[in-house]
């Protein structure tokens, strides 16, 4: 909301809050009749998720006095929102934003996207705002209008009424959501924005002009050393803390639901390993891409990130060494399984450069690792020790990555 602002995209007056206290004090200090709270995560259907703790129903309430703001923002406040985005983990909500209401006459949808087809910025919008867009795409597809941008000229004035008009404005209001439309493009533009999703772009009853409800943005990490005022903002309460080590060591971490880790080298070889696991019956616990080009100290960071997660059973590294050395990485092997004393069992497959020399240290190591060349072989050795390390687990056995 505050980018919004410093751009003069209308907006209603609001306040973010991270205590019961604060919440109340915007609230009265607003002197609006209805004041709009707003639990503030990373996620969308906030309206319809659950607070676990306080039982809450709805993370988005339309409230009276300041006194219910604070009552309410205390049940908001420390406890975690469930959403259909966020899964059954759900998102902890650790600040609430105090809003005035506005009455509204009609709701759109709006929102600048990269895309692929059209190789640049495009449009995507609706006259059927306030919901999800991929319902009213396959509920109305008709409803939704999309206008790619030139990078050159950018968007015009008269381009941004065209779509205005397309989305059912008429008269002063068309003027109004184009010069909002542009406004909109040069903070996407100026800001390395990947996407800016305005949910709902809302005309305002009563003459009140039209306004940006809600708001959700992504930026590119590549302009993180422009965007730093941008980046400042980033929570990283609301990211799984696996991804935030991951990113601080220049790893690609995303965690899965399985139970057998993954580190593997480009993100192509990263997706084909996950579906051979998929093949020979695992469940992968994450995709982990080290890049061509990881050190021994990164490698031993991405065992530790991984064997963090204590779903893991069993880890399959995966490693064709073009840019990246075999021997580097095995020597990052050893390292982590020394240096962390892995509990589970580690399964090896290299392949590359180097590939000899990996070998070798890995047979000098006195370590017992469970070296494969093949990769289905290797995939549902995996596979089968982690379900014998499961099964032990389920019976109070303990196994051990020497066993």
């Amino acid at each position: 909301m505050g980018l919004l602002r410093e751009y003069g995209v209308p907006v209603p007056a609001g306040q973010v809050a991270t205590s019961p206290v604060e919440a109340e004090a915007a609230a009265a200090a607003m002197k609006t009749e209805d004041t709009v709270l707003k639990a503030q995560v990373l996620a969308g259907g906030r309206g319809k998720g659950h607070f676990t703790g306080s039982n809450l129903q709805g993370g988005v309430k339309i409230l009276g006095s300041p006194e219910e703001v604070g009552i309410y923002a205390a049940k908001m406040l420390g406890n975690k929102l469930v959403t259909k985005q966020t899964g059954v983990a759900g998102r902890i909500c650790n600040a609430v934003y105090v809003a005035e209401r506005k009455y509204v006459r009609k709701e759109y949808y709006f929102a600048i996207i990269m895309d692929r087809a059209s190789g640049g910025p495009c449009i995507i919008a609706s006259s059927q705002g306030g919901m999800d867009i991929e319902t009213v795409a396959k509920e109305s597809p008709e409803a939704i209008v999309t206008h790619p941008i030139s990078l050159e000229t950018g968007l015009t004035t008269k381009e941004a009424q065209s779509v205005a008009t397309k989305l059912g404005f008429v008269g002063e209001a068309v003027d109004q959501a184009a010069d909002t439309f542009q406004k909109l493009y040069k903070i996407f533009q100026e800001r390395d924005a990947t996407m800016i999703e305005i949910n709902p772009l809302a005309e305002i009853a009563q003459g009140g002009g039209v306004m940006c409800m809600d708001a959700k943005f992504s930026f590119d990490d590549n302009a993180e050393f422009r965007q730093k005022e941008v980046f400042k903002l980033r929570d990283f309460t609301q990211e799984d803390s696996r991804e935030v080590a991951a990113s601080k060591w220049g790893l690609n971490y995303i965690g899965l639901d399985g139970n057998i880790g993954c580190l593997v080298n480009g993100a192509g070889l990263a997706m084909a390993t996950l579906d051979i696991l998929k093949l020979n019956g695992g469940e992968p616990a994450n995709f982990l891409d080290v890049g061509g080009s990881a050190t021994a100290d990164q490698i031993e960071a991405a065992f530790k990130i991984i064997s963090s997660d204590p779903s893991v059973t069993a880890i399959l590294v995966n490693i064709f060494g073009g840019i990246m050395r075999c021997d580097v990485i095995a020597e990052g092997i050893i390292q982590a399984a020394q240096n962390l004393d892995l509990q589970i069992p580690l399964i090896v497959r290299l392949q590359g450069t180097e590939v000899e020399r990996a070998n070798e240290l890995i047979a000098q190591s006195g370590l017992k690792l469970f070296a494969q060349n093949d990769l289905d072989k290797a995939a549902s050795t995996a596979v089968k020790l982690s379900k014998i390390v499961t099964d032990a687990r389920e019976v109070g056995v303990k196994v051990s990555l020497s066993a």
